[in-house]
């Protein structure tokens, strides 16, 4: 959908630079990362319900 170039990644990262300041980058990315992780952690528990729950009825049904 949207494809940004190295020209618009650098003029992104220099704006967040400019509004966060240096010291709060590396937070900022941290909680970012763990969001993410947490994000794809329930993804995968939401698929493994829903495969469970489809198992189950196939074993009654």
């Amino acid at each position: 959908m949207f494809r940004f170039g190295m020209g618009e990644l650098v003029i992104i990262l220099l704006i967040i630079l400019l509004l966060f300041g240096a010291a709060k980058l590396p937070e900022i990315a941290r909680a970012l990362g763990k969001s993410i992780k947490e994000f794809k952690k329930a993804g995968k528990q939401i698929k493994d319900d829903v495969e469970d729950v489809t198992k189950d009825k196939e074993i009654k049904g």
